[in-house]
């Protein structure tokens, strides 16, 4: 895991906007969610964002976006990818959240991966509503689709299982992906290690 780092070659893709101002109020976008979709929200309160219920249909892995894009190879076409505020949320299947310490520790990451910026959401949880896809400018720090989910698909054929490890049925392998992106997370926080120290001294003589 040590070692350094090679320097960046991805970069973020444009998430999909919004495509008309009618797909950001709570009540259409509610409604997209739980009839055409067939997800759970958290009961709205006055002012808050549509929140999108976790540990049900669905988990997420929360990692750095940089992390997120180096994971869509490892990923089906179909399933879903959301960022917001520089951090991507990758939908897996319901349940991975609790496998993922014991995961990260089978794959040798140890206490590690403490620092690596992975988080799970899972039962209990919950995840900010992506709007609708659609060309029109976004709201600063909504949450965005990168990879919308399509109305009328059931989501959990095409989320990263535990159960596809070793390429067993068409769901994508959990622990490849997760390892892909533990491994991501680490070499970015290698080159803040490494780029940390130089950008203080020039400050510091500037």
């Amino acid at each position: 895991m040590a070692g350094t780092a090679p320097p960046a070659a991805s970069t973020v893709p444009h998430p999909r906007h919004p495509s008309d101002p009618r797909a950001g109020q709570p009540g259409r976008l509610r409604h997209w969610y739980e009839n055409d979709l067939g997800w759970a929200t958290v009961p709205l309160s006055p002012g808050e964002p549509l929140r999108l219920v976790t540990g049900v249909r669905f988990d997420v892995l929360e990692v750095p976006a940089r992390a997120g894009v180096r994971a869509l190879r490892h990923l089906a076409p179909g399933s879903p990818v959301a960022l917001q505020g520089g951090r991507a949320r990758l939908l897996v299947a319901a349940g991975s959240a609790e496998e993922l310490p014991g995961l990260l520790d089978w794959l040798e990451w140890g206490t590690a991966a403490l620092d690596l910026g992975l988080r799970a959401l899972g039962a209990g949880d919950a995840m900010d509503a992506p709007a609708r896809p659609g060309p029109d400018t976004p709201v600063q720090g909504a949450a965005l689709w990168l990879r919308p989910p399509e109305s009328g698909c059931e989501v959990e054929a095409s989320l990263p299982t535990l159960s596809a490890m070793g390429g067993v049925g068409g769901a994508p392998d959990l622990v490849r992906l997760v390892n892909t992106v533990a491994t991501e997370c680490h070499r970015i926080r290698l080159r803040r290690a490494d780029h940390g120290p130089q950008h203080g001294q020039a400050l510091a003589s500037s």
